[in-house]
This record gives structure tokens, sequence and C-alpha cells, in this order.
């Protein structure tokens, strides 16, 4: 698929907590088996959460990517882990789930693309559902404040989850991602608010639709324009369609470009529909303080460093509940 570590050695050692110690603050790998198979899934617990109902954010990595990478247990440069970092300051708790093996051996998320042949068939709609009722088994969850984030793969996977298990989830952030252009799924039942953010350089996920892939491969399927695809959001949310826009300090002057905000207010339900429109940005998330190497922009395109994406997705679910 795409936003694979091809040069990586990748670890799949367990936390040094074991599965047992399910009420002890930390970083834990678990298994649980769902739908006949088994599934990993990493899950961070902050200190101090005991006495009281906590969101809960689930972090779904790109196509090709395990567990290891996007804790930083691997040893790569990750804007993922930082979730921990705010997960302990702000209290909640933090799942990292992984795909099953696409065609390619690596692992992906059944997205709602049907013109995409590469990913795996699992139904990781139940997966994460089967996961926030395990969870919520062992930890006092806030049922009205669960989230979902994912990049790449792992963003078209957290918007089938925005149409499929929105009885479920407050919000969801595409990081690199769009709506299918040719889709299996169904139109959502209830708003939900939606957040992109797009690297208008992305060679892998076109910002301006087509083709997914580095050259653009059908195997892969294909997207909407980023454009296209707020719109579908503006307009089944009902919400403004004039955004409010906020330009962001240019930090990193080499980085390819600004970020824009633009928000779309007012939605049903008391939705928003965000988009981050990364100029000059390519297939990656958004950080500051974990930048990726030159290595992997050669493949990628430009990482930005003028936001942190952890930090400005935070501050968009934060505020959202499930209605």
């Amino acid at each position: 698929m795409f936003l694979i570590y091809i040069f990586s050695l990748h670890l799949f050692s367990n936390c040094s907590n074991s599965n047992d110690q399910e009420t002890t603050n930390g970083l834990f790998t678990k298994t649980i088996f769902v739908d006949g198979l088994k599934r990993r899934y990493a899950v961070y617990i902050p200190e101090s959460i005991e006495n009281r109902a906590v969101p809960l954010i689930f972090e779904l990595h790109g196509g090709g990517i395990y567990i290891e990478d996007m804790t930083g247990e691997s040893g790569h440069k990750t804007p993922y882990k930082l979730w921990m970092d705010i997960a302990d300051n702000e209290k909640f708790i933090v799942v990292y789930p992984e795909g099953i093996n696409g065609s390619y051996n690596k692992p992906t998320w059944n997205d709602c693309r049907e013109d995409c042949t590469v990913n795996s068939g699992a139904d990781d709609v139940l997966f994460i559902e089967t996961l926030i009722n395990k969870i919520s088994e062992t930890y006092s969850i806030d049922t009205k404040r669960i989230y979902v984030s994912g990049t790449s793969n792992g963003g078209f996977m957290a918007l089938r989850l925005a149409v499929e298990l929105n009885n479920k989830i407050a919000a969801v952030a595409a990081i690199a991602a769009a709506m299918p252009a040719v889709s299996e799924c169904k139109n959502p039942d209830s708003p939900v608010s939606v957040l992109f953010m797009n690297g208008t350089d992305d060679n892998h996920m076109p910002y301006n639709g087509g083709y997914i892939s580095n050259p653009p491969d059908p195997d892969h399927g294909s997207a909407q324009s980023t454009e296209n695809s707020v719109k579908y959001w503006i307009n089944f949310n009902h919400t403004d369609t004039v955004p409010v826009k906020y330009t962001f300090p240019d930090l990193d002057s080499s980085d390819g470009g600004i970020v824009e905000k633009f928000v779309y207010k007012n939605g049903d339900m008391a939705t928003e529909v965000v988009l981050y429109k990364v100029n000059g940005g390519g297939h990656s998330a958004p950080s500051i303080k974990e930048q990726y190497s030159e290595l992997f922009e050669q493949y990628f395109n430009k990482q930005n460093h003028d936001i942190e994406m952890t930090t400005e997705v935070w501050n968009f679910f934060k505020e959202k509940t499930l209605n």
C-alpha cells in the first residue's frame, strides 16, 4: 500500500508489561480474536484515571505499518507516539490497533474503496467495535467521547468508521486521506464531525483526487479530491458553507509551505468539518517534534513542521461529544 517503511526492521516483541496487568498504567501490546482472526493492538493507560470516565482515542496506522512503528518501539521517528504525552496531561486512553496483512503481506485496513484490491477483507469495523466494548469492560470510558484518527489507509478507515460506526464515535480525523471515488459503503445515518489534514504535494494520495500510490496504481483504488471530500461532509452535516480561516505561522521555511485551516461550523447535532490544507506537504502527518528523515521525504515528499498533528487533532476532538 503506502506509508511503508521499506527500509525498516520491525520488532514484534511485546512491551515489558504483560497482558494480565490490565489496571496498571503504561503501554501494553495485546491480542484478541475477532471474527475468527487473531488481532493485535497496543493500548496506553495514563496514570490517575481510576476515579473518572475518560475519553478513548484510536490511532489507525497507514498501509504497511506495524503498531511498533506507531508507538516508537521500532526506533523510528513517529508523530503518533505523541498521543501518549497528551494522554498523560489530558487523561484519556490511546489504542493503536493493527490491520490484517493485505496482498503485499503487510498490515492493511479494509476501508470503503471498492476498487482497491491490495487491502485485506477483514471486518475492521467489527474489530474496532469489539475493542471499544473490550476496553470499556476494564476501564471507565466516557462513551460519548470516543474518537478515531488515522493516516493514509488508516485515514480511509477512519472515514469508514465515520460512516458505519457513528453511533459510537463522536469525531474522526483523516490524515493524508479522502473519501473513496468508488465506494462500497452506504451514506452515514447520523451527522459526525470530520477533520481532513492533507498535503497539496502528496505523491501517494493525490490532493486533487485520482488513483493512489506512487506511481498511481489502479490496484490501490482511487480517491475523491480533498475539496470534494470536505464538501461531502459539509453537505451531509449541513454546516456553514463559508469557513472560518486561520493561517499558521511558517515555523520552518524549508518544509514546503504554510498550513491553512478552514473550519465549517454549525452543523447538525453541533458537528463541524475542518480542513487543514498543508501547502507543499507530502504523504505524512505534520510534526514539529518528530521529523522524518531525508530518505523518508525522498519517497513521500515533504513533511510539514509548522504544526503538531496530534495536538491539532486533540484540539478538534476534545470538545466533540456523541449526541
